[in-house]
C-alpha cells in the first residue's frame, strides 16, 4: 500500500479542491478514477521518485467542493485547468484514470500551454458506436458480480472489505459513488461533444487500455485513440478496467517509455 503525501486546501477558480503532493521533480498531474483506487496504490510511489505527483479531489470527491450547477466533467476541466493556473504548473504531465480520464480529454481540448503530455487510461467520455450500441457496460442497473467480471481480469483484485474502513473513508466513498451518478448518469457515461472536439489536442497522447477490460473494451479505447491527432495506443495484457493495479509492471513499462 502506498503512503499518502502532503495535503491541502487550494483555491482554483472560486472553488476549494483537496490537494495531495508527493515526491519531486517534474510536475505529474494524476487524476483519479471514481473509485479513486490510486491514492493507495504502490505505483504512485514510484512516480513520485522522478516527478512530484499532484493529485487534486475532483469537485464532490474527498473533501472538494461540489457546487451544485457542476453537472459533469466538462464543467470539472475547467476547475483542474485553474488549478494549474493557480499552482504556477509548466511542462505538466496529465495523468487520468477512468473517470479522472475523461476529465484529462476534456482539459485537453480547452488549453494544453501547460500540458506537455496527456496519458488517458481506461477513460470514459466518448461514444464510439451508432445511437443504438452500448459502448459503456451498465455498471448502476447490472449486478454487482457481473460489473466485478467486467471490471477486473482477477476479481479477487477488486474485492474491498468494508467492514474495515473507518467511518471517515466509508463517508468518502458514499460521497464518490454520489459524485460519481451526477457527473455521469445522464447521459450516461460520454459527452456527446468530447468526440467532436478531440481534434483539438496538440500534445503527445498516450492511450493506455487493459486488455481485458469489460466495461469500456479496447475496441472503445482504440477508437477513442482514433480521435485524438497522433495518439499512440497501447494495451496491457492480463488486466482489466484497472491496469495500473492489476499489472503494474506492465503498465509502468508502457507508461515509462512514453513520459521519460
Amino acid at each position: 500500500m502506498s503512503g499518502r503525501g502532503n495535503i491541502t486546501t487550494v483555491k482554483a477558480g472560486g472553488i476549494s479542491l483537496e490537494v495531495e503532493r508527493r515526491g519531486a521533480g517534474r510536475p505529474l498531474l494524476l487524476l483519479t478514477s471514481e473509485e479513486q483506487l490510486e491514492l493507495d496504490a504502490p505505483f504512485v510511489d514510484d512516480l513520485a521518485k522522478r516527478f512530484e505527483v499532484i493529485i487534486p479531489r475532483a469537485p464532490g470527491f474527498g473533501l472538494s467542493d461540489r457546487p451544485d450547477w457542476m453537472t459533469n466533467p466538462d464543467d470539472i476541466s475547467y476547475y483542474m485547468l485553474d488549478l494549474i493556473d493557480t499552482l504556477g504548473l509548466k511542462d505538466v504531465t496529465v495523468l487520468g484514470f477512468s473517470f479522472g480520464g475523461w476529465i484529462a480529454a476534456e482539459m485537453a481540448t480547452k488549453n494544453t500551454s501547460a500540458i506537455a503530455r496527456l496519458v488517458l487510461v481506461d477513460a470514459y467520455g466518448v461514444k464510439v458506436g451508432g445511437p443504438y450500441d452500448r459502448d459503456i457496460f451498465d455498471i448502476w442497473t447490472s449486478h454487482p458480480a457481473k460489473v466485478m467480471a467486467a471490471k477486473w481480469a482477477d476479481t479477487e483484485k477488486g474485492k474491498r472489505d468494508y467492514s474495515q474502513m473507518s467511518d471517515e473513508e466509508l463517508t468518502a466513498v458514499a460521497r464518490a459513488n454520489e459524485t460519481f451518478a451526477r457527473f455521469c448518469w445522464d447521459p450516461y457515461m460520454h459527452n456527446p461533444k468530447l468526440r467532436h472536439r478531440l481534434h483539438r489536442v496538440n500534445t503527445p497522447t498516450l492511450v493506455i487500455w487493459g486488455e481485458k477490460d469489460g466495461i469500456v473494451t479496447t475496441a472503445y479505447g482504440e477508437a477513442y485513440a482514433k480521435f485524438i491527432p497522433g495518439a499512440k495506443f497501447a494495451t496491457v495484457p492480463g488486466a482489466g478496467h484497472y491496469p495500473h493495479l492489476e499489472a503494474p509492471d506492465a503498465f509502468l513499462s508502457v507508461l515509462n517509455n512514453f513520459i521519460q
